[in-house]
């Protein structure tokens, strides 16, 4: 990229196509175009794509997955979610924790007390045998690009109170998964 200087003409010129009075003077003008110009850089150079920090190595399951195998999955992996994907890899959802705990009778919006009741006993529905992924996944997907950057992403994941996004290519096949842990991880390398 070329390096612009600017000159007093320049400044001059941009200040009368404003058609109004500024109460700046050329000299402070250059001072904030070169500072603005050293944010623009930092701003650029701090950029980090989703792909340099994603786990490329996903573990998906297919819809026609029983429950009990995504609970295992999920659990074997210590992992809080699972991509749902077609025989082509395609994303069709996505199957959490929470999806399998909702399945069981406990409500979407447990907390704390809730997930307490049902580990001492309260009694609850139990998962139907035979019960499939696709019945429980969540089908409304939100995902990422892989040169998305990981700041984007952290907000959408604040925002959004959820853990992971799927990383799809442009044909929305699985390539990578971006979670809050990785990018904690990848700022606590830094």
């Amino acid at each position: 990229m070329q390096e612009i200087e600017l000159e007093s003409e320049d400044l001059h010129a941009a200040l009368e196509e404003l058609h109004q009075y500024v109460d700046v003077t050329e000299e402070d003008l250059k001072k904030i175009y070169a500072i603005a110009l050293r944010h623009a850089r930092e701003r650029l150079t701090f950029k980090v794509p989703v792909k340099d920090v994603m786990t490329g190595d996903v573990i998906c399951i297919k819809k026609d997955a029983d429950i009990h195998e995504a609970a295992r999955i999920l659990s074997q992996n210590r992992i809080s979610g699972l991509p749902v994907i077609d025989e082509e890899k395609h994303l069709i959802g996505i199957v959490t924790e929470a999806d399998i705990l909702y399945s069981t009778g406990m409500k979407k919006s447990h907390d704390f007390r809730d997930i307490l009741r049902h580990i001492l006993g309260e009694p609850h529905p139990r998962i139907n045998k035979g019960s499939k992924v696709e019945e429980i996944m969540t089908t409304q997907v939100i995902t990422t690009s892989p040169d998305r950057d990981i700041k984007e992403v952290a907000r959408i994941l604040d925002e959004k109170r959820i853990k992971r996004l799927p990383v799809v290519d442009e044909n929305n096949k699985v390539i990578g998964i971006i979670s809050r842990a990785n990018i904690v991880r990848y700022l606590g390398k830094q």
